[in-house]
């Protein structure tokens, strides 16, 4: 299971070829993750409530915590697109229709229903089927 939640780092950059269903929602599943410890260590470090002003107290540990999320989160942007990208491709659609996420209100919705389309079965225009036992190892 862990193999499929680190396999878009493993191909950080890689925006051809396609990627399957189960690849896509374990690196989702591994983000909502590691995003809530780290929302957890943010918020933890917590010192509580100035008297005087009404504003909260940021401890040593809320900054470490949001120092690590934004690591995190600009280490993650580019394999989260490619990831994506090659989701679209396993639908044999180009990699352009990440673009419909930035339409207001329903992009991101629109997307979302993409990443739940199965791909297409067979060999397409973007390489071969993922699922086919007969094609090359997804590990490798």
């Amino acid at each position: 299971m862990l193999e499929w939640m680190l396999m878009p780092y493993r191909r950080y950059a890689d925006f051809s070829g396609r990627s399957r269903r189960k690849e896509y929602w374990m690196f989702t599943l591994f983000s909502v993750i590691v995003s809530i410890v780290l929302l957890g260590l943010m918020f933890g470090g917590m010192g509580g409530i100035d008297e005087t002003t009404g504003e909260p107290q940021m401890g040593v540990l809320s900054y470490v915590g949001i120092g690590l999320f934004a690591l995190w989160g600009l280490g993650s942007l580019i394999p989260s697109i490619a990831v994506q990208v090659r989701r679209f491709h396993d639908q044999d659609k180009s990699g352009w229709f990440l673009l419909l996420s930035f339409i207001p209100y329903i992009g991101g919705l629109i997307v979302l229903v993409f990443m739940c389309i199965e791909g297409t079965r067979g060999a397409n225009r973007f390489g071969p089927d993922p699922k086919d036992p007969a094609s090359a190892d997804v590990f490798a």
